[in-house]
């Protein structure tokens, strides 16, 4: 690749780079004096990741712009960087959401789920008490099983509900408990529950309580992790891929930089 092209490909990506960083902050900074309690823990990893972004296209484009070798050199330093650490992320997600599905259950059309069946490390977050008080918080200010009842105003149309294994998790007891549903939100606890799980027990039909301290209800939370992990590794390995061509054409931009700078030498 010329001088002139890789020049040119490395300043203008990473000059696009710079703007979708400075959307990522600013999505960030949003999400800080948002009043959702859930989604304002996400802003230091999102503010910190469009700051690194946009310190990576800075560097990267004024050293493109420029020619100087010595940023360019910065540049591919802190880009390799990144891309061993979505490699070492996408691995790691891979493995940790290897395990755990849905058990069908007779009649219904919503699975459910058991927290023994994901990788230790995520039952490990979900049991840990601080971990679990804040998302227990989070999934109760949620609409999630205060819906239900405005969705489903039948119990037949309860039955044939396909719910998500948030709604199947902590919004009603386990099949296996054999309570009678009146409603979308509402249980009769007054039958002896058939099984010996945990979870029958624990089950309440107050609006602050439901199952969210369940077993089943942290198998719910790790289910949905697990597919939006999915997602992210999946991105992830589409976001290599380009990362590492732009790797490619940044080596190449420092090396013809670096031979623009270095002395000639002239004939004799």
């Amino acid at each position: 690749m010329s001088t002139s092209t890789s020049i040119f490909v490395i300043r203008w990506i990473n000059f696009i780079t710079m703007i979708l960083a400075i959307g990522v902050v600013g999505f960030g900074v949003w999400m800080s004096i948002h009043h959702d309690e859930c989604k304002r823990s996400l802003t230091i990893p999102v503010m910190g990741l469009g700051g690194f972004i946009l310190l990576i296209s800075v560097v990267g484009f004024l050293g493109a712009w420029k020619n100087v070798s010595l940023l360019l050199w910065a540049y591919l330093v802190m880009l390799c960087l990144v891309l061993v650490a979505i490699l070492v992320f996408t691995v790691l997600a891979f493995i940790i959401t290897n395990t755990g599905s849905g058990h069908a259950v007779a009649g219904l059309r919503y699975k459910e789920y058991h927290l023994q069946d994901y990788s230790s490390w995520f039952i490990k977050q979900l049991n840990n008490t601080e971990n679990w008080s804040r998302l227990r918080s989070c999934l109760v200010k949620s609409e999630d099983c205060n819906s239900l009842p405005k969705t489903y105003k039948t119990l037949r149309e309860y039955k044939l509900a396909d719910l998500s294994p948030i709604e199947a998790g902590c919004c009603r007891p386990p099949s296996e408990c054999g309570y009678p549903a009146i409603n979308a939100s509402y249980y009769d606890l007054s039958y002896h529950p058939v099984s010996t799980n945990k979870d029958c027990k624990l089950y309440k039909n107050a609006r602050a309580t439901k199952c969210y301290d369940c077993d089943s209800c942290k198998a719910g939370v790790a289910q949905y992790m697990k597919t939006e992990w999915r997602v992210v590794a999946i991105f992830n390995v589409v976001l290599f891929v380009i990362l590492s061509i732009v790797y490619l054409v940044g080596c190449c931009a420092r090396r013809n930089a670096a031979r623009s700078h270095s002395p000639k030498v002239r004939g004799r």
